[in-house]
């Protein structure tokens, strides 16, 4: 059974390709948390998260192998670097894209099973195997555009916390940030900030929130 922690070590994959030392991927300290969610963007807004009919992105792939083979992703899979998935910082977890080597015109059609790439000017992070289906593996980077085909039917989201002080609600989305797009809304009827996980697909929000039970959070549920 995975854990929190594992979770988050798979979820600093990118940090630590950035050249942050592995022991302090390692480390579930809230101060190192912290620190590794600075290295991420920020998340982007609710409405980014949705992508809309016909999306489309074009940029810089990479791809990443055998020294993350069978880690932790951030969907709680672990990673197959035999398998056509590949890692997107605000794509719904389970969504499946199109990806179209624009030097050379091979395609491939993967589905987004972790979080990244943070490396500056990068979009997406391919597996060994899709890369070698797009002919980059050599090169290492190649130029690409994404298309989606398809997005998870259902959308849901885990509520970590309400807060009356901001500066506790972003801890509180530091130290879990890594697990999925995190992000706080200020709720002006209550007066809180409330702390959310998501957009995942439905089945993804239910397993986090038993996880982050477990962790001791009252993790509740919204579907949209």
């Amino acid at each position: 059974m995975e854990s929190l922690g594992e979770l988050r070590d798979g979820g600093r994959r990118a940090c630590g390709q950035a050249g942050m030392p592995g022991v302090l991927a390692r480390t579930l300290s809230l101060g190192l948390a912290m620190a590794l969610a600075a290295c991420a963007h920020h998340p982007p807004s609710a409405s980014a998260l949705r992508p809309a009919p016909g999306w489309v992105q074009t940029g810089i792939a990479s791809w990443y192998g055998p020294k993350f083979h069978g880690r932790l992703t951030a969907s709680g899979e672990r990673f197959d670097m035999h398998a056509l998935t590949a890692a997107h910082r605000t794509l719904p977890l389970g969504s499946l894209v199109r990806v179209v080597n624009l030097d050379n015109g091979r395609s491939v059609v993967v589905r987004i099973n972790d979080r990244g790439p943070f490396a500056k000017g990068r979009i997406i992070d391919l597996s060994y195997a899709a890369a070698q289906k797009l002919g980059m593996i050599r090169q290492g980077t190649a130029r690409v555009r994404l298309e989606l085909i398809q997005a998870p039917k259902r959308h849901a989201r885990v509520q970590l916390g309400a807060f009356r002080e901001r500066w506790r609600a972003e801890r509180m989305r530091a130290r879990y940030a890594a697990l999925a797009p995190a992000s706080i809304e200020y709720a002006p009827e209550r007066g809180v900030y409330r702390v959310w996980l998501g957009p995942v697909s439905a089945e993804e929000a239910e397993r986090l929130a038993r996880l982050l039970r477990r962790d001791g959070i009252r993790a509740l549920v919204q579907s949209r």
